[in-house]
């Protein structure tokens, strides 16, 4: 369990995070500035709170009231920042190296070759940073944090200064740590793609402050919170297992308690869990069930909630079995169908709208 409960004034900015979660990745999301990176820097010991108290399992780092304080070098956390700041003198097998766990003789040694392995490092051993991709960087990164053995990992938007094809490089190898080393991870990110794909659950930063901790798909569920989400990026997300595929079109079937989901071609074997994330605005609304339709996914659900707000748009959130959804309409759309609190309604979802970046493996 992590937990963090700490305030602290930065200049202008005032910072007042209150949060607790024993999820094996915990994403810190957030707008640029709301405060993620000034949590982390205190859960790592790089900043010190004016008051408060941080603690990861049994162990307290910071606690005012008792004068407790853990310097950084003995909280056993591995911090990945986002350009990787490896040392430009060293090699590759050097910056790994540096700060190991075997290094510094302790008795919890992660294999070496198993990460060099994973996260495919043994061809750029001998290479210097500067003849290195930014996304070979981040890996050397995260190799370098593994390999102090840490209990706690911090990635600080370790994708942020990547382009599109190495960030999705980078997203699979942390999928990879996050489940074959078993180490808690804590992620700062303002895209909801890496939050819906690696993470379990969320910390919703605001300006400072915490609005709201939780499962993923709660937290994306909840229309009072899409201000904060982001609008256009606003939607629900639900957890879904993957009944067959389609060779023939290239298609997956998901299932989840409400029903089934097709969706291009998903890398995961029938059984497996599958988050998605459905954006507000793909979904649209009929009240009568459509017929000879180019849209896959038909879906019979309840209105829930209707949240409405100055201007043309309009969010309803459909209750479809356990799961939500919500579809961005327009008011008149509203007026038009009478919409209301408690009606059966079916929601549509274009398969092609469920993308890879809308997918994350469990």
């Amino acid at each position: 369990m992590l937990s963090v409960d700490i305030e602290q004034q930065l200049g202008s900015f005032q910072l007042s995070a209150r949060f607790a979660s024993a999820a094996p990745l915990i994403a810190l999301f957030g707008r640029s500035g709301s405060g993620k990176t000034s949590i982390v820097n205190s859960i790592a010991g790089v900043s010190r709170p004016d008051r408060g108290r941080i603690s990861f399992g049994d162990q307290v780092f910071f606690d005012s009231s008792s004068g407790t304080w853990v310097p950084p070098e003995q909280r056993r956390i591995g911090y990945v920042f986002q350009d990787g700041l490896l040392f430009p003198h060293l090699d590759v097998a050097a910056n790994l190296r540096y700060g190991s766990a075997r290094a510094a003789g302790r008795p919890e040694i992660i294999d070496e070759g198993k990460v060099i392995a994973m996260l495919g490092l043994g061809k750029l051993l001998d290479r210097k940073p500067s003849a290195l991709s930014g996304g070979e960087k981040q890996r050397v990164a995260l190799g370098r944090a593994l390999l102090s053995a840490p209990r706690l990992l911090l990635l600080d938007e370790p994708l942020a200064s990547l382009d599109g094809d190495r960030r999705a490089e980078i997203l699979t190898y942390i999928e990879r740590l996050r489940d074959e080393f078993a180490i808690p991870i804590v992620l700062v990110s303002h895209a909801l793609d890496e939050v819906v794909r690696l993470a379990e659950a969320m910390v919703l930063i605001n300006e400072g402050s915490v609005m709201a901790t939780g499962r993923v798909d709660e937290i994306m569920g909840r229309l009072d919170l899409a201000p904060a989400t982001g609008r256009y990026e606003a939607g629900a997300v639900i957890e879904t297992r993957v009944r067959l595929h389609d060779a023939e079109y290239d298609l997956t079937r998901l299932s989840f308690n409400g029903g089934e989901l097709t969706v291009p071609h998903v890398e995961a074997d029938p059984g497996e869990r599958v988050r998605v994330r459905i954006r507000a605005r793909d979904v649209s609304l009929a009240t009568q069930e459509p017929q000879m339709l180019s849209i896959h996914n038909v879906l019979r659900g309840t209105i829930a909630e209707i949240r409405a707000e100055t201007g043309p748009i309009v969010d309803v959130r459909i209750a479809v079995g356990e799961a939500a959804l919500i579809a961005r309409i327009t008011r008149q759309s509203v007026d038009r169908l009478s919409l209301k609190p408690g009606q059966p309604v079916y929601a549509l979802v274009k398969a092609i709208s469920l993308d890879r970046h809308s997918v994350g493996y469990l």
